[in-house]
């Protein structure tokens, strides 16, 4: 049975909306509000407002977090780092890692429900390998790729949208993936909301969270080397199991 073809008008009203949002983020120089130096101008009258509002800061927080994730403009590191800054290290790992996950999914989403089809349909044949092996192994490779940042996240979101990948299994292997270099940011977050003077600079906490950020790519390529490793001994011991019990 062929899958339903989606309406063209739909697709125009979501090409329009995405247009209309990205138009304006850049027209009005909205980035601006994204950056490091904004936010520690604005740490403190934010952190009072947050005080005193914190419910609406929080999904106002979040809200942005995903607008900003899903249209894949800039800003979303600061953000990262903001919710450290603002919230603290365990409820800013938490907000972070839905906020980035549920943005993620709707670039996802919004990838595959405008391109997947003209895609599939245009390079179905070269691609009838790789969607094969996205079937079969594209857990473990989203699982790799958010744990080794090779490549930018926004195009990891885009990329996926395109491939047979479940939209279940996208969301909550991302949201793992992502959890620990999320927690590295928020953790740099909180320690750069502190920097009062120059001797902040060279504080040992503020110094760990920056050697965390720079190390951490090398010891995510070491784990995903090891699960994949012990991935590959795992079938080999089904396979072996498979042949002695063909040959009895």
């Amino acid at each position: 049975m062929s899958k339903p073809k989606s309406s063209p008008m739909i697709k125009v009203i979501v090409i329009c909306v995405v247009a209309v949002a990205l138009f304006s983020f850049f027209y009005f120089d909205l980035g601006k509000y994204l950056t490091l130096g904004y936010l520690k101008e604005q740490r403190e009258s934010l952190q009072a407002y947050i005080e005193q509002n914190t419910l609406s800061a929080v999904l106002t927080y979040m809200g942005v977090y995903i607008a900003v994730t899903a249209l894949s403009v800039p800003g979303a590191a600061v953000m990262t780092l903001a919710g450290g800054a603002l919230f603290g290290l365990v409820m800013g790992t938490i907000m972070v890692s839905f906020a980035s996950t549920i943005g993620a999914t709707l670039a996802f989403l919004t990838a595959r429900f405008l391109l997947r089809d003209w895609v599939q349909e245009k390079f179905g044949d070269k691609l009838e390998k790789i969607n094969k092996g996205v079937e079969a192994e594209g857990a473990f490779y989203l699982f790799t790729l958010r744990l080794v940042p090779l490549f930018p996240f926004f195009v990891i979101n885009l990329a996926m949208g395109l491939t047979p990948i479940k939209t279940a299994t996208f969301f909550f292997v991302s949201q793992l993936g992502m959890l620990a270099g999320t927690a590295v940011y928020v953790n740099a977050g909180t320690q750069i909301a502190e920097i009062t003077s120059l001797k902040g600079i060279l504080s040992p906490t503020l110094l760990f969270s920056f050697v965390l950020l720079g190390v951490f790519p090398l010891i995510a390529k070491k784990i995903t080397g090891f699960l994949k490793k012990k991935k590959g001994l795992g079938g080999d011991e089904v396979e072996q199991s498979d042949d002695s019990s063909k040959a009895s």
